[in-house]
């Protein structure tokens, strides 16, 4: 979910303690019941502001350079991990543009990260194509989930919500549980949630952000995937969400760097592991995508106004031109593929 150069990316999904308001303890799911949908645009989608980007519609043919916003944007600093409706232009995370053709109807799937950004394209996308969907995310990111939930509702699905520290091996183990009890299965399972934070010199690294970022990012993806296995039958998918920092870091990038590289191993590995079990593993590497990450501090501002400018299309990707990567990958239309790493870069910096 990420970026490289002027794609710099900022902490993501930095999972932090305690709960937000209107959730009980991580124990207590909330679960959300269904609601038919009766249009294209389904009811519950949350209203956009002037500052939304006009939504293309995905059925004709046009041109992907300007297909979307490109820079120069505005400064526009947020605390971290930072909320998608308070960005100007807002992501769009196909909230008004991904029709679903039931590619995933009855499964169940569980999202790390999947209040904004990638993780909720993914979500939205799941939920059109049939999924039920169990969501984590940062307590703070509370608003951003909400809305996601509505989403999910609104495809007629069933949606879970379930905030909570994913840097915590207890807690990990404790959303798998939920995610699989309330949705009653699990078939899917996207590792996205991650930290990232700028920092120019190794000098200036802290162990304790190194630690946190390792932790976010590599310990709990071992976490989550070594309790869902149990749960998982032959045809179900795991996705993991890499980055173009695998390939090609930053400089100033460099725990998170590591951290992309091993989520890519780690793919790979486990693939072989379980392919006899007929269980997939897949990654996919995105390079400069306009979410939350960018504008939290983990670029410049004076880099934030130019973000994905160097890009060979010259503008950041959005979150919802990776959802039909996510969706594929999910589906048995990708049968035989897996260890595999799928690269989403706007042109450049992927394998």
């Amino acid at each position: 979910m990420d970026s490289k150069d002027t794609s710099k990316k900022t902490s993501r999904r930095q999972v932090l303690g305690g709960l937000s308001v209107g959730f009980v303890a991580a124990q207590a799911v909330p679960v959300f019941a269904q609601q038919p949908s009766t249009s294209a645009n389904p009811p519950g989608t949350p209203s956009q502001d002037t500052t939304t980007p006009a939504v293309p519609n995905q059925s004709v043919q046009q041109n992907p350079v300007d297909q979307y916003p490109s820079p120069p944007f505005q400064r526009q600093p947020q605390e971290p991990p930072g909320l998608a409706r308070e960005m100007t232009p807002r992501p769009d995370h196909g909230e008004t543009s991904y029709q679903g053709t039931g590619r995933l109807m009855g499964r169940k799937a569980l999202v790390t990260g999947g209040d904004s950004g990638i993780g909720r394209a993914a979500a939205i996308a799941f939920a059109r194509e049939g999924a039920d969907v169990a969501i984590n995310y940062l307590p703070v990111e509370e608003p951003d989930a909400r809305e996601v939930v509505e989403l999910i509702q609104a495809a007629g699905r069933k949606a879970v919500a379930i905030p909570g520290d994913i840097r915590d091996e207890n807690f990990c183990n404790q959303l798998v549980a939920s995610a699989v009890n309330e949705l009653g299965g699990l078939d899917i399972l996207v590792n996205n949630a991650a930290k990232q934070q700028s920092v120019d010199s190794i000098l200036d690294l802290t162990t304790e952000q190194f630690d946190s970022t390792f932790k976010t990012n590599v310990y709990a993806m071992f976490w989550i995937t070594k309790a869902a296995l149990p749960y998982l039958s032959p045809g179900a998918s795991i996705i993991n969400t890499s980055s173009v920092q695998a390939y090609d870091p930053s400089e100033n990038l460099l725990d998170y760097a590591q951290t992309k590289s091993a989520q890519v191993a780690f793919t790979k590995s486990l693939a072989k592991q379980l392919a006899k079990q007929g269980i997939r593993v897949n990654a996919i590497a995105p390079g400069p995508y306009w979410t939350p990450l960018q504008v939290t501090g983990g670029q410049p501002q004076s880099v934030v106004e130019q973000f994905g400018s160097d890009s060979p299309m010259g503008r950041p990707g959005q979150p919802a031109e990776l959802a039909p990567i996510y969706v594929l990958l999910a589906s048995q239309e990708s049968s035989y593929a897996t260890g595999q790493v799928y690269g989403a870069a706007g042109g450049s910096g992927n394998p």
